[in-house]
C-alpha cells in the first residue's frame, strides 16, 4: 500500500529555515513525480512545488520561488524541501502528493512562522 509520511515541520521565527521531508513507501517511488501542496487555516489548499519521477525539472509557486528548493533521494525514498527565509504567510499545513493526479497523499506537518 502506497504510503507518505511527511515530518520537519515545526515553529520557527520569520527569517529562519526548515526541511520538510516525505517519506515513500508501498510503491516504486520513482514512478511517478512528487508535489508539495500547503494549506493554511481558513484558507484552500494551494500547490508549493513538484519535482518529476527522476528528480528534474523542479517547478514553484510564485509566493516561494527563490526561497524553497525542492529535491528528491530516490535511493532514500524521500523527497525533500528546504525553506529559507521564512515569513509568516508560510504558515500552513505542508502535504506531499503522489501518484496518476496527485491521488495519494500524506498526512501533513504543521509549520509555523512568527513574526
Amino acid at each position: 500500500q502506497l504510503q507518505l509520511v511527511e515530518s520537519g515541520g515545526g515553529l520557527v521565527q520569520s527569517g529562519e529555515s526548515l526541511r520538510l521531508s516525505c517519506a515513500a513507501s508501498g510503491y516504486s517511488f520513482d514512478s511517478y513525480a512528487i508535489a508539495w501542496f500547503r494549506q493554511a487555516p481558513g484558507k484552500k489548499r494551494e500547490w508549493v512545488s513538484c519535482i518529476n519521477d527522476r528528480g528534474g525539472s523542479p517547478n514553484y509557486a510564485e509566493a516561494v520561488k527563490g526561497r524553497f528548493t525542492i529535491s528528491r533521494d530516490n535511493a532514500k525514498n524521500t523527497v525533500y524541501l528546504q525553506m529559507n527565509s521564512l515569513k509568516p504567510e508560510d504558515t500552513a499545513v505542508y502535504y506531499c502528493a503522489t501518484g496518476a493526479g496527485y491521488n495519494y497523499w500524506g498526512q501533513g506537518t504543521q509549520v509555523t512562522v512568527s513574526s
